[in-house]
């Protein structure tokens, strides 16, 4: 297992797999119309290069014998989701391929998100799940996090309750 930094000629292999592990985690739940039109919103080549490029966005990408087999994104200081400070780093999306899952690659996400943090001196490590994804949430709850508070995401014109989540570092 490899994790490695997202550059922006990664953009087509991030998409590819932002795409495929959001529609296998999401799209059973939402409105298709709606969802659909979230995807081509969030997941187009304009928006991901941003994305990567952000200097307070960071992409890794989690490797296994040279295929991408999940990935995370994380934000400071003004890129961040919610206004969390500068002491905060947030992991915006962290998802495994469906075939992947179990066996202990989230948690290796995670634990790279925490070095991430420590390293850049954060005190805190946060994230937003959705109310209803219920794995999700007791997965976090395994790594440590603790529910804080909640905040809306917005599935193109459905507004969704997530729980904000977060470990003290």
């Amino acid at each position: 297992m490899a994790i490695v930094k997202v550059n922006p000629d990664d953009w087509e292999i991030l998409q590819q797999i932002a795409i495929t592990t959001f529609r296998d985690t999401y799209e059973k739940f939402n409105d298709p119309v709606n969802f659909k039109t979230y995807l081509e919103n969030a997941f187009n080549q304009e928006r991901l290069l941003q994305e990567i490029s952000h200097p307070h966005s960071d992409f890794y990408f989690l490797k296994k014998e040279n295929t991408v087999v999940g990935y995370i994104k994380l934000n400071e200081y003004a890129s961040q989701t919610e206004p969390e400070g500068d002491d905060a780093l947030e992991v915006e999306r962290i998802y495994v391929v469906k075939e992947e899952q179990g066996k202990g690659y989230g948690k290796l996400l995670i634990q790279k998100a925490i070095a991430v943090a420590q390293a850049k001196g954060k005190n805190k490590l946060w994230l937003a799940v959705w109310e209803k994804n219920p794995n999700a949430i007791r997965f976090y709850k395994k790594m440590g996090f603790e529910v804080y508070g909640t905040h809306i995401f917005q599935m193109n014109d459905e507004p969704q309750i997530d729980f904000m989540m977060k470990i003290d570092l």
